[in-house]
């Protein structure tokens, strides 16, 4: 799916039918507010969506395959370059007023970016401009790669989002998408590869403080209308559409919030980013405990338990004492899954806490160096690491997701009467796996999901990063209606008896696979 973003002149085909009314009503509303705000008309619209992930939950780091989908809540950035060309803004400073079309809650800024620098961005300031400002970097690192004397152009931007931020439904990877995508097109790119778009955005959301795997960005810019997404990441990132199978009725997947605020970016230190370090240092210790020595990967700290898994299948012996012997290299991939389950298994404790100490000595290194390597670049709040039960969420969860897209490539799975029901039945795994193994759900989030299977739901889990946000459900499409008044009935009224119709409509979105990344 290495092609350009695409460019379109109609909002038409990029939101499901029945959304198109208020979809419109919304771009006008922002074209409107744009020439309010600046005196004059945005020049074009950078969009990308938020994105959920129907399983594949927290591996996209560790390098495995994912299947999630975009949505069609999204970031638009109204773009006007003032730069009246290109000679004219080079050797000079770039400016670059930043708003919002909800400014009592998010107000305007404005930033200066030298002809030759960046944006500063401090990370431990919680500020929505700093997702504009690493789109920015990342288009900007890249531009001045081709041009080494590149300077950026100035520009008069208006950002309008829809996807809920702390609902586990990308909402910062959608406007770090976005954000390079409108610098890009401002600076003159008009055709801007998507493959090369997803890989700057992943490095870019970095600098706002989170070990990001890559999935997020890569559903928000290769998503197809209609279809699935299979994301791989090694040897390289790959991503390819997956159809939905034509049934009757057909396959239905409905979202549900939690409103368990749990912005990534603000508890990473002791959620997200700690779990990125447990899986790290899981693989280096399995790595020593072998004889194995990782090489370097794109993983975010550079070794990840697929690196592991490519270093135990090489083949041949270890250099230990005594010798190991290693994974045959034709053993087919799925086998490797299921050898390298049983292999952590072993090797690391379920139920054990590791201490930096113990880390530090099994992996012969001071605790001050296992710091600085693992925990300075993304700091994490945290004495104690389950490495055992990472590991073991991670293979397993692997495993599914290869049933998963098997079940859905399956010719025969259009007469498959069973095949709702077996997809649920992953889904419903991941879930328990996220809740007991890799401890990223929460008491509200497993609450939505029990209403919704007693109500008829398939298959229901956590989707995003955890730690609360949203769920997503595979539900019979005659239950739809059903599953909602469960939820409002058990749920948003037990909990906020005063709920407004409004909230309660956010609460719950029937969702259809949505279209990538357009200008």
């Amino acid at each position: 799916m290495d092609e350009p973003v695409p460019i379109t002149h109609s909002i038409d085909t990029l939101y499901p039918e029945a959304n198109i009314p208020s979809q419109k009503d919304r771009w006008q509303k922002l074209q409107r507010q744009f020439k309010e705000k600046y005196g004059r008309k945005a020049t074009f619209v950078a969009r990308s969506p938020g994105r959920v992930n129907l399983i594949g939950e927290h591996i996209d780091y560790s390098l495995y395959e994912v299947l999630p989908m975009a949505i069609a809540a999204d970031v638009l950035i109204a773009v006007d370059v003032t730069t009246s060309d290109e000679s004219e803004s080079k050797g000079v400073d770039a400016v670059i007023p930043m708003a919002n079309t909800n400014p009592r809650k998010h107000r305007s800024s404005e930033c200066t970016i030298p002809y030759n620098g960046e944006a500063d961005i401090d990370a431990t300031v919680h500020e929505w401009t700093n997702y504009f400002k690493a789109g920015f970097n990342g288009a900007i690192d890249l531009l001045r790669k081709e041009d080494p004397s590149f300077s950026p152009c100035s520009m008069d931007v208006l950002v309008d989002g829809n996807v809920p931020a702390g609902g586990g439904l990308s909402s910062s990877a959608a406007f770090v998408c976005a954000s390079a995508l409108a610098v890009l097109r401002a600076n003159g790119r008009d055709s801007i590869q998507k493959k090369q778009l997803v890989e700057l955005a992943i490095v870019s959301e970095r600098a706002v403080g989170v070990n990001s795997g890559g999935m997020d960005q890569s559903a928000s810019v290769f998503s197809v209308k209609g279809d699935a997404l299979s994301v791989s990441f090694s040897p390289q990132l790959y991503a390819e559409a997956i159809p939905f199978p034509k049934i009757d009725p057909p396959v239905t997947f409905m979202i549900a919030q939690s409103f368990v605020t749990s912005d990534k970016h603000v508890t990473a230190q002791r959620c997200y980013n700690l779990r990125v370090v447990e899986c790290t240092l899981a693989a280096e210790m399995v790595a020593k405990d072998l004889g194995l020595q990782l090489k370097d990967d794109s993983g975010p700290l550079r070794r990840s338990l697929r690196g592991l898994q490519h270093a135990y299948f090489a083949g041949g012996v270890t250099d230990r004492i005594p010798p190991v012997d290693l994974g045959d290299p034709q053993t087919p991939y799925k086998e490797q899954l299921g050898i390298m389950l049983s292999l952590v298994s072993e090797l690391l404790e379920f139920e054990r806490a590791y201490t930096r100490k113990e880390i530090a000595i099994n992996l012969s290194v001071s605790i001050s160096t296992l710091e600085k390597k693992y925990m300075t670049e993304f700091p994490v709040d945290a004495e104690l690491f389950m490495l055992g039960k990472r590991a073991q969420h991670v293979f397993s969860e692997a495993l599914r997701v290869i049933a998963f897209k098997e079940l859905l490539q399956d010719p025969d799975s259009a007469t498959n009467s069973d095949l709702l029901p077996r997809l649920g039945d992953l889904m419903n795994e991941t879930q328990t796996s996220c809740r007991d193994i890799y401890e990223c759900s929460c008491p509200e989030i497993d609450e939505l999901c029990d209403i919704a299977r007693e109500a008829g739901a398939y298959g229901s889990r956590l989707t995003g990063a955890g730690w609360g946000g949203c769920t997503v459900h595979l539900v019979p499409k005659d239950k739809v209606e059903v599953i909602r008044d469960a939820w409002i009935e058990k749920y948003y009224r037990a909990r906020e008896p005063d709920i407004s119709s409004e909230k309660l409509q956010e609460a719950v979105v029937v969702s259809e696979p949505g279209q990538g990344s357009v200008v």
